[in-house]
């Protein structure tokens, strides 16, 4: 993780539980001086307190090294309401359905925003019988290139992953296809919405 608990949010979430620091202690089998020591940043949990301490407190471990709350306002499931993660170390691309805390090789990942396409990133598409060809003329070289495309369905996603020296084309199934997505490795997420 890119920060370790804080002290603060250990108070806050024992605070909303409507616990006492000795009731936390006394869950956790360390004194309520620990706690108290946690709290006001003069210590740490030690690694192998932080499972136990997220299941004290209710909430999942990235949440507790986030400092963030998960609530997920997203009830209905809506595919073009979903969430893109790229992890700048690997390259995973993670999607999520509506607010998340995502994190990957130890750092905590931003939901990109999508921007609408410019000049030098501008995606085709074409009706071919039941898909669509897309095309996106693109530098595709190992520094610089598209890395994925995305077709955002009404019930799921098509992923394609693109390749350096390779061009930058896939093609989706036309059914339910609503918007596409594409990632630049230099200038982030873009969107087209399919009409």
């Amino acid at each position: 993780m890119n920060q370790y608990v804080t002290g603060a949010m250990i108070r806050r979430l024992r605070e909303s539980r409507k616990m006492t620091q000795h009731q936390l202690a006394e869950k956790m089998n360390v004194s309520d001086k620990v706690i108290s020591k946690w709290e006001t940043g003069r210590g740490y949990p030690d690694i192998s307190l932080i499972e136990p301490l997220s299941a004290a407190l209710g909430v999942s471990i990235i949440e507790l090294f986030s400092g963030e709350n998960i609530v997920n306002t997203n009830r209905s499931f809506n595919m073009l309401r979903m969430k893109l993660h790229v992890c700048p170390i690997c390259g995973n691309v993670i999607q999520s359905t509506g607010e998340a805390i995502i994190s990957c090789c130890g750092i905590v990942l931003p939901a990109l925003e999508a921007e609408p396409e410019d000049e030098v990133h501008h995606l085709c598409f074409e009706k071919t019988e039941d898909e669509y060809y897309v095309t996106i003329p693109h530098e595709m070289s190992k520094e610089h290139n598209i890395s994925f495309i995305i077709a955002a369905k009404t019930d799921g996603c098509e992923i394609k992953k693109l390749y350096p020296e390779g061009n930058a084309e896939a093609r989706f199934k036309i059914s339910g296809t609503k918007c596409f997505y594409y990632y630049c490795n230099r200038q982030g997420l873009f969107k087209v919405p399919v009409r």
